[in-house]
């Protein structure tokens, strides 16, 4: 069983004990007027022992220095004390950690909302290094007039030969004119690019660059048809189409094979779908199938992972797995056989995260042709993945390699020896063997949207990159042409010079804050005064706490411990700190004063605070017998009563702990029966409800309110008990009074004239009989002002009638605005259908009468209604008087019928 806590509970006995004595000490110095050294002593705490590890910084002892700095592992939210990580972070971002980690690094690109793919697109175009070479040598004059073009050159260079780990692509996504808040599809922002940067570069004269899009992306497929009767081809079938890349579908298939094989495959065209054949000059069933050309340099395959959904016209994401090689023949794949090998390797994967169409994420893994290192782009984030395009080891649900043994995949070719229309020969298949090799790697993505792959050529060696003085030095044959060279070296030098200085502010500040903490602990270790005899000096407590947290310590000020005397006086015994001759020594140095030594306490203000302590005690004595009384005047056992008081006030003052002052509510004891006049208020009056009280409970209470407030005389305007209630007052209470009274007779003779209509119950309705038409929110408001109490005046009356029901009218023709309400049959008798919600409301005549005698209505401007019953198969006819403006599409009325076979309509009457 752990032991009771008796800390606070023993704290306040203490405290007890220490105001005791200090009381007793003030009224000895009252008596005799004399005061000692150890009085002095005692009663400014001087002799109190020199506090040891207490967890805060007391104010009942002058000795006491602990909790102005935490201990030596601990820490505070601001300040000298907080953590230094924290103090760095106060600094700002530090630009060396956007150091690029080293030459052999990718730089990363800055996402601006929702850009990650353009950044994907970006980086796959950057990291093809004849893509590269050939914006690099576009001429400047050619920069200078397309912007765009100008801006991709810039963002090339900088990921190039940048200092920095990623860059910031704003500069040329603004030029684009996209919107950074909307993501837009990779597939789409790639085939736009394309034919920008294909006009734009039309206008150089360097021929690897006015053609770089087209050499290494454009290859062409012709769409071929073929005639089942003649055997012969279409006339378009030997027209070529150009293609930057090839939608695969990817719904029901699993590699990349299946896929080129779906995408090649034949269409039998029969049926309604025959073709015209030119030849036969007759509709005849036909073939037809896409055929590859020729293949570009970088083959790209967009799979198309988005099935668009009929029902709900919307995109849903196919997100099952599918295969591709590292290696991949399209040797076979052309439709006339080639005598050069056509290996492609891939070099990149761009991948969508998420499972929705229209959000999600873009990354791409990318391989750098040099070093054969795959790399992932996420935006600034750039990561090493080694020598596969998934991580080195990974065996993750959504990609993954494996090995297969086949070279050729049983679905690429037929029984016949053709693979998708495309003859294959044995020789071919041994060469695809030989030159592929005996493994094809495999590897399986889940998200895996857009497929990369390079022809094959000899490797280059390793690149590496130095950046000296103002040349930018690339050993594998790229290098910046010279107007970006200069532009990227200052950009360096600024970003260099830019760390330098954080490095520096860094060690500035955090040495002067190793010298402040070393001040503060050294002073603090010194400060104790550990004898009576000892020289001191007092120090207010507050700025010694500011000048222990503050990084930037403040002018010494010691004003606020200084009485009017200019001493230390007894109330601010607390707020002082008792220093050693050696600490204060050091504290000179920050100026400032005023100086308090052993001796400076004021002799004046402590003779004045002893007066004032026994003058509070016979206070607290005498108001404890006042509040006797009081509470006696209260349970009326009191009967000697002279003067009135305000009930509600004596009630609160009862309330109040006993002081050993007035304070400000003890002012205003006849204050709200005080009339506007100066008289007595009379007690019908709200709030006015008095009591007396004996004469020497008056003169306490008058005594108190002109000590707290002497210059408010109305607050305590003495009223004997013999005092008469103010007449005016009396005239108009009485005035409102029979007001009040008129508007209760007048509420409760309408509630009886209208007896349903107030209490909401629906009226039943007869064919022979006359009604009113009545807007249904005056009639609520109507209610509400009838069936309401005195006490609630929120509600204000109804409008005037007339008003009301000419809003109902067009002004211009004069019919009715609002269509009737519609009628149910219910239980044997017509009732309004819907009265809660329709904004009419049937009144009988009866009450439309009553209602313009109470509420200044005319009876000839009323709008009658009749209720007219015809077969449930008739449409309802208007009767002519108000008809509805414009008339409306359908006069019909629904009813609920369970027993007749007629259907009541209600009718504007001609009256």
């Amino acid at each position: 069983m752990s032991r009771p806590t008796t800390r606070s509970k023993n704290k306040r006995h203490r405290q007890l004990e220490n105001d005791d004595t200090t009381t007793e000490i003030l009224r000895k110095i009252h008596l005799t007027g004399e005061i000692t050294d150890d009085d002095v002593n005692q009663l400014y705490m001087i002799t109190k022992p020199v506090c040891q590890g207490c967890r805060v910084n007391t104010k009942d002892n002058p000795n006491c220095f602990c909790g102005l700095i935490p201990p030596p592992n601990g820490s505070r939210k601001a300040g000298l004390w907080q953590k230094m990580s924290d103090i760095i972070q106060a600094l700002g971002p530090d630009p060396c950690k956007d150091l690029r980690a080293s030459a052999y690094s990718p730089a990363g690109l800055t996402n601006l909302g929702a850009t990650c793919y353009a950044n994907s697109i970006l980086q796959c175009l950057y990291m093809n290094k004849s893509f590269r070479q050939g914006v690099f040598s576009v001429e400047p004059d050619v920069l200078n007039r397309h912007p765009v073009l100008d801006q991709l050159a810039r963002l090339f260079a900088q990921l190039h030969a940048s200092k920095m780990a990623f860059i910031d692509s704003a500069p040329f996504i603004k030029t684009l004119e996209l919107d950074n808040g909307v993501q837009q599809d990779s597939h789409e922002f790639l085939t736009l690019l394309f034919s920008l940067l294909e006009r734009c570069l039309s206008d150089s004269q360097v021929s690897k660059a006015r053609t770089i899009v087209q050499d290494l992306f454009r290859g062409s497929v012709s769409h071929v048809t073929t005639c089942s009767r003649c055997g012969k081809d279409s006339e378009a079938s030997s027209k070529m189409e150009d293609f930057y890349e090839l939608e695969l579908n990817v719904k029901g298939l699993k590699t990349l094979e299946e896929s080129l094989t779906d995408y090649l495959s034949v269409e039998e065209l029969h049926g309604d779908n025959q073709y015209f054949c030119e030849s036969c000059n007759i509709r005849v069933d036909a073939s037809r199938s896409i055929k590859l050309r020729t293949l570009p340099d970088v083959l790209n395959f967009q799979l198309k992972r988005y099935d668009f959904l009929q029902k709900t016209t919307s995109k849903k994401k196919i997100t099952s797995v599918f295969s591709f090689p590292g290696k991949l023949d399209m040797r076979g794949r052309l439709s006339k056989p080639s005598q050069v090998e056509l290996i492609y390797d891939l070099s990149a994967v761009l991948i969508h995260k998420g499972t929705a169409a229209n959000s999600g994420h873009y990354i791409a893994h990318i391989k750098d042709e040099n070093t054969g290192q795959w790399w992932e782009f996420d935006d600034e984030h750039v990561s090493n993945l080694g020598h596969h395009p998934f991580g080195e080891g990974s065996s993750t649900s959504n990609s993954k390699s494996n090995r297969s043994d086949a070279v050729v995949h049983s679905s690429c070719t037929g029984g016949d020896g053709t693979a998708n229309g495309n003859h294959l020969d044995p020789i071919q298949l041994q060469h695809e063997e030989s030159s592929v090799g005996s493994h094809i790697e495999m590897f399986s993505s889940t998200d895996a949207y857009m497929l990369m792959y390079n022809l094959s050529s000899k490797k280059n060696g390793a690149s590496t990159m130095e950046i000296e003085g103002d040349a930018v030095f690339l050993h594998d044959g790229i290098s910046l042409p010279s107007h970006l060279c200069e532009e990227i070296t200052n950009l360096n030098s600024s970003y260099v010079d830019a760390c330098e200085q954080y490095k520096l502010k860094k060690k500035r500040e955090l040495d002067h804050i190793t010298e402040r903490r070393q001040e503060v602990r050294s002073v603090l270790s010194e400060a104790p005064v550990h004898s009576v005899e000892e020289p001191f000096y007092w120090i207010s407590t507050d700025w010694l706490r500011q000048w222990a947290d503050n990084i930037s310590p403040p002018v010494l000020d010691n004003t606020s411990i200084q009485c009017s005397h200019g001493k230390i006086p007894l109330s601010k015994a607390g707020s002082v700190k008792r220093l050693s001759t050696g600490a204060w020594t050091k504290f000179s140095k920050y100026n400032g004063g005023p100086t308090f030594a052993k001796g400076d306490h004021c002799l004046d203000c402590l003779i004045d605070v002893a007066h004032t302590v026994v003058c509070a005690d016979s206070y607290r004595d005498r108001r404890k017998s006042m509040k006797e009384i009081a509470e006696d005047v209260l349970l009326a056992k009191c009967e000697d009563g002279a003067y009135y008081v305000s009930k509600a006030w004596l009630q609160q003052w009862v309330k109040r702990k006993n002081l050993d002052a007035p304070c400000e509510a003890d002012a205003g004891p006849t204050m709200s029966i005080r009339c506007p006049h100066g008289h007595l208020m009379p007690e019908q009056a709200a709030g006015a409800k008095r009591l007396l009280v004996p004469e020497k409970l008056w003169l306490f209470f008058y005594e108190d309110a002109i000590t707290v407030k002497p210059d408010d005389s109305s607050g305590c305007s003495t009223f004997p008990s013999d005092s008469e209630e103010c007449p005016e007052c009396s005239n108009t209470l009485s005035e409102v009074a029979c007001l009040e009274d008129s508007r209760k007779e007048m509420k409760l003779k309408q509630r009886q004239n209208h007896e349903k209509l107030a209490t909401g119950k629906s009226i039943p309705l007869s064919s022979n009989c006359k009604y009113y038409l009545l807007p249904s929110s005056w009639l609520s408001k109507w209610r509400s002002y009838v069936t309401a109490s005195s006490k609630h005046t929120s509600f204000m009356e109804p409008e005037i009638l007339d008003g009301v029901i000419n809003l109902l009218k067009c002004e211009k023709h004069s019919r009715l605005l609002e269509r009737p309400p519609k009628v149910a049959y219910k239980r044997g008798s017509f009732f309004q259908k819907g009265s809660t919600t329709d904004r009419l409301t049937i009144i009988t005549e009866n009450d439309w009468k009553c209602f313009c005698e109470e509420w200044g209505g005319t009876e000839e401007n009323g709008i009658s209604a009749i209720i007219e019953l015809c077969s449930s198969n008739d449409l309802a006819e208007c009767c002519g008087g108000l008809p509805m403006c414009e008339q409306p599409l359908d006069l019909q009325n629904e009813v609920n019928n369970e027993n007749e076979s007629r259907q009541p309509v209600i009718r504007t009457c001609p009256e």
